[in-house]
This record gives structure tokens, sequence and C-alpha cells, in this order.
């Protein structure tokens, strides 16, 4: 299958302040870079980032907000969402425009976890409600989770045992994420804009782990193991059984390749391809990831 990519012109609209939350995170920390990169005024907001702010304090999200335009939301997995509360008082605050990360899957009844979905769906009718311009990215499982996520441990220990049978995903790269908010919230056009994101072909784990052995010479053997089991070893690691049980129906979108159909929404935003797998890998590589 080819690719070829189409031009995507957007008028460049000047957002003013943005404030980024999740500011030292997978995607938040790539919006700051780009943001700034562009000359845009960033605010970097987290726990450990440059602008104090806890979903779970309150008393942090008006210092964060204060002169903000516009706020790319990434929010907790919980529900009741505290996004709805936060969403009022940003527009109360002056915020024009709010750029949400959602997740795939979000209107798919059944599709993960019950409060994982309650959680986005809250958000993205508060966002929708807002009054203000708004856009909402819904990616799929990210690359990254294997460069610095969940599953860098058991690439790193040459075994990587997970519930997700012989399911594929078309994983996303945190980068395409990334460059899709900036524009976003940098320029016209996209307000009111649902994107659906997908990487250019999906993959098993199997295959994922020969992508990274190809360029690394880093050979991590997939283990497929009942989901029963996975959630049973969770817990002898010490998580929560309530939590086991949030990570292992999340990772059942994989089992079932309800995650392999590729979406449009890369192409939509910036007039081209997501980028391949394969260009994560060599990245990540370059970087150190699995070294």
């Amino acid at each position: 299958m080819t690719h070829t990519d189409t031009t995507r012109t957007h008028t460049t609209n000047a957002p003013g302040t943005v404030l980024v939350l999740g500011g030292t995170g997978k995607t938040g920390r790539r919006v700051v870079a780009r943001l700034r990169e562009l000359g845009v005024e960033t605010r970097a907001a987290s726990r450990s980032g440059d602008t104090p702010f806890d979903w779970s304090a309150p008393a942090t999200w008006q210092p964060a907000l204060d002169g903000a335009d516009a706020v790319y939301i990434v929010g907790p997995e919980e529900s009741p969402s505290p996004t709805p509360a936060f969403v009022e008082q940003a527009v109360a605050s002056g915020v024009r425009k709010l750029v949400l990360l959602s997740a795939r899957g979000t209107d798919v009844p059944g599709y993960f976890a019950d409060a994982v979905g309650a959680q986005h769906r809250e958000s993205e009718a508060a966002v929708r409600s807002s009054g203000v311009a708004w856009t909402i990215l819904r990616p799929g499982w990210f690359a990254q989770n294997f460069s610095e996520g969940v599953f860098l441990d058991g690439v790193r220990a040459g075994e990587l045992a997970l519930p997700t049978s012989d399911g594929t995903a078309a994983f996303i790269d945190a980068e395409d994420i990334a460059a899709v908010a900036v524009a976003a919230l940098t320029e016209d056009g996209h307000d009111g804009e649902v994107y659906e994101l997908s990487g250019r072909r999906a993959l098993g784990i199997a295959d994922v782990l020969d992508e990274i052995a190809k360029a690394t010479g880093v050979r991590a053997a997939y283990v497929p193991v009942e989901p029963s089991a996975y959630r049973a070893e969770l817990v002898a690691q010490g998580i929560s059984e309530e939590e086991a049980a949030v990570w292992t129906e999340a990772l059942e979108p994989i089992r079932t390749s309800r995650e392999a159909p590729l979406k449009d929404g890369v192409r939509r935003a910036l007039g081209r391809a997501p980028r391949d797998f394969s260009d994560f890998v060599r990245d990540a590589a370059a970087k150190g990831a699995w070294a």
C-alpha cells in the first residue's frame, strides 16, 4: 500500500500563552518542545513541571491558568473526572481554546474498562459544551509504551508476557499525537474536530519485538498469557486488585484486535501519513531506549 501525502494548508493563529497539562509526560513534553520551537509562550504544568499542577489539588489550577489563552488537557484516568470542573474554571479564566487528549474507543460501549471509559466520556462532554473552541484527540496505544512505558522492563529483560494472544494494534507514535495537538493549538481549521489517531500499520506484540530486535540486536520473546494469570501476576507484584483488573481490561482491545483498524486522523490534521513503527524504533534506539 502506498501513502501519497496531500498538502494541507492552515492559517496560523497565534494562541498567546499555552498551558500544557501533563507537561512532563509522553505527549505533554513533546507538545511543549514543539510549541517552544515555534516561539509560542508555553507553560509545562505537572507535579514536577515548571508550572506546579496537581489534579488532586484544585488550589494549583488557577495559578497555572492565569493568563493562559489555550490549554492542552491530559486528564487523570479516574471517574468521576475532575476535568469538567477544570474546564469550567479555564473558560472563566479567559481560555479560548481547549485541546483534549482522549482515547480511541471512547464512543464505543465496552471498548475498555468502565472507569477509564467513563473518565474520557465525561471529559469529552465537558470540552464539547465549554462554549470555546475545542479539538479532541483519540489515539490508540502508544508506541512509546515499549521504549519509555509499561512494556519497557519486559523488553529489556528479554521476555514480555502479556494477555494479548495473537491480537494486533496500530500503535501510534507520540510524536504524531504531539504534532496534531500543536496544529490544533496554533492553526485555524481544527475547531470542533475529533481526530481518531493510529499508526500506519497493525502489529502483534511478536511483530513489535521483531522490529526492535532488527534495529537494536535486543531480542525479547513474546509470551502470551491468559488474562486471569496476568492479573494474578500484577497482584503478586503489589498492585491492587482493582488496578490489576483495569490494566488487564485495558489490554483487551489489543487481544481482540479492536486496535488494529487504521484511522485517518493524522492525515486529516496534518496532510500526511502517520510515522511508521520502524521510524519510531529507529529514533528510540538512537536515543538508547533499549541499551
